[in-house]
């Protein structure tokens, strides 16, 4: 009897082990997976990459090429989350900035954060470095224009349907003047049935 018990014992600790074990399945990372509905990665790639390729679709960068006779070079600033959600903006940051570099249209300025970490190798190299490998003060380029934006959400709830409206703006901003040379606009729509997500 105590033989059986403790068979019938390992067999119920043995499934439950197996029901609570953990499953990891390898995807591609290009692949599109929309499980909450919310924000995620596709999103990120596909709004930098359609508005970064709108932006140098526009007139202001021919004028600039034509009356100063370069390539403009541009920063990219803050991009703030005014949603309804965690949105990781770095990561978006970090699309456009790829999509702008690789276009080869644009020369493109180090952000805020990264230039501190290299004045400050610069500052260690002043003291430390010698003469023919040092690198002065003083030389960095200068962006022409920066920029900014804004991620915004809309919610539309009736028990657990929801449609949540995504709408991001970004402007390019002359520094020098001010002027805002482009604006651009992207919305994405998601109609979510079974909805978890909170509003």
């Amino acid at each position: 009897m105590k033989k059986q018990s403790s068979f019938w014992l390992a067999i119920m600790a043995s499934l439950i082990l197996s029901a609570c074990s953990t499953s990891v399945e390898r995807l591609d990372a290009q692949q599109q997976i929309d499980l909450s509905g919310a924000w995620n990665d596709t999103d990120s790639q596909l709004v930098a990459r359609e508005m970064i390729e709108d932006s140098l679709s526009r007139a202001w960068i021919s004028k600039f090429v034509k009356s100063e006779g370069k390539d403009p070079a541009v920063i990219v600033g803050r991009v703030k989350n005014l949603s309804h959600e965690h949105i990781n903006t770095n990561t978006f940051i970090a699309n456009m900035e790829r999509e702008l570099i690789n276009s080869g249209e644009v020369q493109f300025v180090a952000s805020s954060a990264n230039r501190q970490e290299i004045r400050d190798e610069r500052a260690d190299q002043d003291l430390n470095a010698s003469e023919a490998t040092r690198k002065e003060m003083g030389q960095e380029y200068g962006a022409d224009f920066m920029m900014q934006g804004q991620i915004n959400t809309i919610i539309d709830v009736d028990g657990s349907t929801q449609v949540r409206f995504y709408q991001v703006n970004l402007e390019l901003i002359s520094i020098k003047d001010n002027r805002k040379v482009w604006i651009g606009e992207k919305k994405i729509k998601k109609l979510i049935k079974n909805s978890k997500l909170r509003g």
